[in-house]
């Protein structure tokens, strides 16, 4: 412990999180964060209504949903939001900041996505918050930077969260709330924070939409009707707690052919893709081709949004960029200048 605290004072963190033991606390504090001043949000419960508040220090909110696990969601959320940090309306010293949040408390993907799964716990700031863990200059937040690493390993990829619902909404709550998304030097605050959602429409989902003013959902679907099937609930549950709607994006849309270069729908058409985008009157934000690179660029910890042209020579690779690019751009204008029936 005491060499744990001298690490903390030379690193300019005092402050330490532990999980909690004693059961009552444990369910108001499964994060083991340090008490911070102000009344903490209301958790979502049966009859009276609920004020939503806005992130500390987030000026937008983008949830990237699916209703289905297995679509490429969280790959998507990541490459996205480099996208959105990257795109060319922003000149280089406007380019905005970024940051992703990872909500997934069962199966978060951040870590290995963005190569920090063997990662140093985040420090904490005097107040008790959380400071994001940035790679690739994306600052980033992700329940597996705060589970116990395995002994050996080095790694908390292999540790489990075994909580029952309660403890769940409140550490997204923590997760939600206490983290510090400023940057350390300039103060400044994010632009836009993309939020990795877990499948369904459970716990998480719910909490977001009733805690927190969400500016725009992305739903992320797979050609198959066994996708489509769980995107309209996710998208029906996103309109019951007034959660707008930025468009729909389907992954994995075709395969391009490296002999005959011709696109092949290897999962299905996408008629039925948009045919649902159609029903529920919202935008087809684009369709991405399943490119093999986009795979190994998330093994690798490099997001395939950041790879250079000449790298990114699967068949398929220039067009995934475009149309992610083109997302990216759609995203922004909806954020920027909401349709006033949002």
């Amino acid at each position: 412990m005491l060499a744990r605290r001298a690490s903390a004072a030379r690193s300019g963190c005092l402050r330490e999180r532990c999980f909690a033991s004693f059961a009552p606390a444990r369910h108001e504090n499964p994060l083991g964060l340090p008490r911070r001043p102000g009344p903490p949000p209301q958790i979502p419960r049966k009859g009276g209504p609920i004020q939503k508040r806005s992130l500390p220090y987030v000026k937008k909110v983008l949830a990237v949903a699916s209703g289905k696990g297995g679509v490429g969601k969280s790959t998507v959320a990541v490459n996205l939001a480099f996208s959105l940090a990257m795109h060319p309306e922003h000149a280089p010293r406007q380019r905005p900041r970024v940051g992703v949040l990872d909500l997934d408390i069962f199966g978060p993907s951040i870590p290995k996505l963005m190569a920090l799964e063997d990662t140093e716990e985040p420090r904490l700031t005097d107040a008790g918050a959380i400071v994001p863990i940035v790679n690739h200059g994306l600052p980033c937040m992700s329940m597996g930077f705060l589970l116990p690493k395995a002994p050996g390993t080095g790694s908390s990829a292999d540790t489990p969260v075994v909580w029952r619902g309660l403890m769940v909404q409140k550490a997204v709550q923590q997760l939600l709330f206490d983290v510090d998304w400023r940057d350390p030097e300039s103060g400044a605050e994010l632009d836009a924070l993309v939020i990795d959602m877990p499948p369904g429409t459970g716990d998480v989902p719910l909490t977001l939409g009733q805690l927190v003013n969400v500016d725009g959902a992305v739903i992320v679907s797979t050609p198959q009707d066994v996708a489509l099937t769980d995107v309209r609930k996710g998208v029906s549950m996103f309109q019951k707690v007034s959660v707008p709607i930025t468009g729909l994006l389907l992954n994995e849309s075709h395969f391009i052919c490296p002999s005959c270069t011709a696109p092949h729908e290897l999962f299905g058409s996408p008629a039925a893709f948009r045919a649902t985008a159609a029903r529920f009157g919202v935008d087809v934000l684009g369709e991405l081709p399943l490119v093999p690179g986009v795979s190994r660029g998330g093994d690798r910890g490099v997001p395939y949004a950041l790879q250079s042209a000449k790298s990114a020579s699967d068949p398929g690779g220039q067009e995934w960029k475009e149309t992610m690019a083109g997302v990216a751009g759609k995203v922004w204008q909806f954020l920027s200048n909401p349709p006033p029936s949002q």
